[in-house]
């Protein structure tokens, strides 16, 4: 498996920085990239789209035919939208099969979408896989993750996914101007590393933190507001091809919320949205924005007792993020971050193909 260069110890430092300073200057970064005007927020994400193709094309001179084949599918491909994050085969190349220069054309081409926070993100899932493998066995495998590319880059549409064990990233340029991340999908088990050199990670921790602050700092009666089950999921509810399961959104209207607790939700998203390099994080504001923050609601679900098994959510009319940590004792966690009309950049696909028929 290539070496990335990254250790675990510096992630959860980093996880503290950002704890206690991260939210306010990502709030304020955010609150900024609101007020950008619509048609400067498209020019940034065409610029996007250049940024992220060369990288795809970059990655691909550097296959040899052979993987190019692998990794190559039609964007009509039913594969595309078939996500999941149980450990399982899937179309692509992994990254434990690449060249060094390769695995390094990779994760050039996931810089392309994230900020450092994210990369850590998929670091730190891939640090996890080698935790269950130590237990469990090779079946277990922090290489497995499976890197595929949909149509032509540059040649709308098109996207590329990044897949395995408990990660799906799922990204699409389905036209000019419109660059689509979600589903995307983190995991982390164990949740809490218990045992061994990377003892006290967690990897998901700071967003339960948050979760936890907000229910903390509510009234009694937005808290029973807030609460819409007294026992956990067991699972997220937009797990693949039950999205709309949701229904529509329950819990604690945050129009109701003060300004203090606002924040922590805000907070909170940004911990999913805020992975995303600087240009797709304004256009993914602009997004939630358009939707109406007062729109969204934060429910949560089973035990406030640390340790104990509980989820939580933020919905919107369109955007929802959900996290659930129920299984192997509470130890087990399960976050993703959907878009409920533009996931796969299906809204602006459904209207490309409309303009110009397929041929």
């Amino acid at each position: 498996m290539p070496h990335d260069g990254w250790h675990p110890h510096d992630h959860q430092q980093d996880d503290d920085h950002h704890h206690h300073h991260g939210p306010p200057t990502r709030r304020a970064v955010l609150a900024a990239a609101t007020l950008l005007p619509f048609g400067a927020a498209s020019a940034q994400t065409v610029d996007a789209a250049q940024r992220i193709a060369d990288a795809a094309n970059r990655f691909l001179a550097l296959l040899d035919d052979a993987q190019r084949k692998r990794v190559l599918l039609a964007v009509e491909a039913d594969n595309r939208v078939d996500w999941h994050y149980i450990p399982r085969s899937r179309a692509g190349l992994t990254l434990g099969e690449m060249q060094p220069a390769q695995a390094t054309a990779a994760r050039a081409l996931f810089a392309s979408v994230l900020n450092d926070e994210g990369l850590k993100l998929l670091d730190g899932v891939r640090l996890l896989e080698g935790v269950l493998r130590e237990q469990q066995g090779s079946f277990r495998d922090p290489g497995r993750y499976y890197v595929t590319v949909f149509g032509t880059p540059g040649r709308f549409p098109w996207g590329w996914r990044l897949e395995g064990h408990h990660l799906s990233l799922n990204v699409t340029l389905p036209a000019a101007g419109h660059v689509a991340v979600t589903p995307f999908f983190a995991g982390a088990h164990p949740a809490t590393v218990r045992d061994g050199p990377n003892r006290g990670f967690r990897l998901l921790g700071a967003s339960e933190d948050l979760a936890r602050q907000i229910m903390a700092g509510l009234s009694d009666a937005q808290r029973q507001s807030a609460i819409i089950s007294d026992r956990s999921f067991g699972e997220i509810v937009a797990s693949p091809q039950r999205e709309r399961d949701l229904g529509q959104p329950r819990g604690l209207d945050l129009g109701v919320m003060n300004s203090a607790s606002r924040a922590l939700v805000e907070a909170l998203m940004d911990r999913f949205l805020g992975t995303l390099a600087p240009d797709l994080v304004a256009a993914q504001k602009r997004r939630v924005m358009e939707q109406g923050m007062a729109a969204f609601r934060f429910a949560w679900a089973g035990s406030l007792t640390p340790g104990e098994a509980h989820y939580f959510r933020v919905h919107g009319p369109a955007t929802v993020i959900e996290y659930d940590n129920t299984q192997n004792g509470a130890n087990h966690v399960h976050s993703v971050w959907r878009d409920l009309t533009a996931d796969f950049g299906n809204d602006a696909l459904a209207d490309h193909y409309r303009r110009q028929p397929h041929r």
